[in-house]
Order: C-alpha cells, then sequence, then structure tokens
C-alpha cells in the first residue's frame, strides 16, 4: 500500500507529463506537444520557443494533436508565445485543435485570436504561400 506522500509524489509526476518534441521542415520548426498542457508544464513550451529564437527560428508549428486538455496556464502559454511571435513579426501556425483544447479555447473566446489551421500539411502549405 502507498503512503501518503507516495500518492503525492505519483500525482505530481503525472501532472508534469508533457512531452515536447522539434521536427524541421524546409525553414519551418514544428512542436509537437504530447499530453496536458498546464500549470506544471506550460513553461516548457515557453521556454523550448524563447531557447528557439535564440536561435532565429522565424517559421513555427504547434501541433496540438496529442493534447489531451489544456488549462489556463496553458492558453496563457500560447498567447505569450503567439504575441511575442507576432510582435517580432515572425510566423506561427497551430494545428490539429480538437476535443478539450477546442473547447477551452472556444469558451476563451481566443478561436479567432490564435492562428489556427487543420493539420501539420495545411499549415506547411500556408506558411509556404506567405
Amino acid at each position: 500500500m502507498l503512503t501518503y506522500a507516495e500518492v503525492v509524489l505519483e500525482a505530481v509526476r503525472v501532472k508534469e507529463l508533457m512531452e515536447l518534441k522539434i521536427r524541421k521542415y524546409a525553414e519551418t520548426y514544428i512542436v509537437d506537444i504530447n499530453g496536458e498542457i498546464d500549470l506544471y508544464n506550460s513553461y516548457k513550451l515557453k521556454e523550448l520557443v524563447m531557447k528557439m529564437l535564440e536561435k532565429k527560428v522565424e517559421q513555427f508549428i504547434v501541433n496540438l494533436d496529442d493534447v489531451g486538455s489544456i488549462d489556463s496556464s496553458g492558453i496563457g502559454a500560447l498567447i505569450y508565445i503567439c504575441s511575442t511571435l507576432k510582435k517580432m513579426g515572425l510566423k506561427i501556425l497551430i494545428c490539429n485543435v480538437h476535443g478539450s483544447v477546442r473547447k477551452v479555447i472556444e469558451m476563451t473566446k481566443l478561436i479567432g485570436y490564435f492562428p489556427i489551421s487543420g493539420s501539420v500539411d495545411e499549415s506547411l502549405q500556408m506558411l509556404a504561400k506567405g
């Protein structure tokens, strides 16, 4: 039987589960997110994008296909990333927004603020057109 401390530690470990993978297609970098974007890990996404900016990356796709849920901290991270990139004149698209993630974005009335596309392929085509 687990102790209370072990249960709490396991809950924290589970909450921190978010995996970020980067892949490149031509001049576009695709950030694939797997897991939940929440209070416990949304900072990781912001840190990753800021490091990519330091390396002079100019085109981003954030792929939410494998994201099961997002909370206000995750929404805040996406707002921060989008506003930072827009101010710098850089390009970003968020794709594969569905399920509960889409519902949260719709409820917060940010569906028009975020540059959203249907898929990674569609995003690549949109960025190629300029």
